[in-house]
């Protein structure tokens, strides 16, 4: 995967177009619902910063992964969710407010724990000068691609309301369609590797993202979480940001990798089949659990 104006310049963009849509439906009160579901949120985020990343570890060491291709991998477990999550969960009837808060505190915590994760996995996956690793002065480059269309985008949501109102489906629009076309030029561009990136790394990215859909769900279930909150943290935990993993791998100021890209890039396009899979059954469920509801209080 060689780096590109589009994926360069165009990439980072798109990012910011997509965390400055998510600022538009944010509100503080977004950050504080998490103290109206603290056991969801905190099981949620439990999965997400601790067992996804060491679920992604064993699953690296039993594919015996290529090194610079382990490290793309544990970039990709490490991102946070994205507003694709919220979309699935909303399609599944899930509890979507808990999947905004989760989101929304995901993507600040990624700012340390992110870091973290990919320097472990450079110490142990990489040696000698190629391990360089995110080093602090780079955290300020992940605070700017995240956080910042995040903080505008609720400083118009505080302040005009009105003007959010009236941006948040046309800077949803434009996101998606920034992407996509993003995605489809380097995508023609690598089009002579598409199929070796997917034997590469396609079925481990294809197990990641059903292991974390998996886990996301039954943990929650287990703990006792109401099933519309699981289904919320499901999606949260299975469907990552691969964009912010694409162009923190990318970018001269970041990892500078082309080849630690591969894993989310590839990610990005096999997720949509169990994630989408998964969002159908569920609302299917659901649909049938109110019919014969319906149809026992008829009778």
């Amino acid at each position: 995967m060689n780096s590109s104006t589009a994926t360069t310049v165009f990439l980072p963009i798109a990012l910011g177009v997509i965390m400055l849509g998510l600022g538009l439906s944010l509100t503080v009160a977004d950050f504080t619902r998490v103290l109206r579901y603290p056991r969801a949120a905190a099981v949620a985020l439990g999965c997400q910063i601790l067992v996804l990343p060491a679920l992604c570890l064993g699953l690296v060491l039993l594919f015996d992964l290529e090194p610079v291709l382990a490290v793309g991998m544990m970039l990709l477990a490490a991102s946070p969710g994205g507003t694709t999550a919220n979309l699935f969960s909303h399609l599944a009837r899930g509890d979507v407010a808990l999947n905004i808060t989760l989101t929304a505190i995901n993507s600040v915590l990624a700012v340390v724990t992110l870091p973290i994760v990919v320097n472990l996995a450079l110490a142990g996956f990489m040696e000698g000068e190629d391990a360089i690793g995110l080093q602090p002065d780079k955290l300020v480059q992940v605070f700017a691609i995240v956080l910042i269309p995040v903080a505008i985008g609720m400083f118009l949501r505080h302040r005009a309301p009105g003007v959010a109102d009236r941006l948040n489906r046309p800077v949803r629009i434009a996101s998606v369609v920034v992407l996509v076309s993003v995605i489809a030029v380097a995508v023609y561009q690598e089009r002579d590797n598409v199929l070796g990136y997917l034997r590469s790394v396609g079925l481990l990215a294809l197990l990641l993202c059903v292991c974390g859909l998996a886990i996301g769900f039954y943990v929650p279930r287990l703990a006792r979480v109401p099933r519309g909150q699981a289904v919320a943290s499901s999606f949260e935990i299975g469907v990552h940001n691969s964009t912010l993993a694409i162009t923190i791998a990318l970018s001269p100021a970041l990892l500078d990798s082309a080849e630690m890209a591969i894993p989310a890039a590839v990610y990005g396009i096999v997720m949509f089949l169990p994630a989408g899979l998964l969002a159908y059954a569920l609302s299917r469920w659901q649909a049938e659990r109110v019919d014969v509801r319906a149809s026992s209080e008829i009778s």
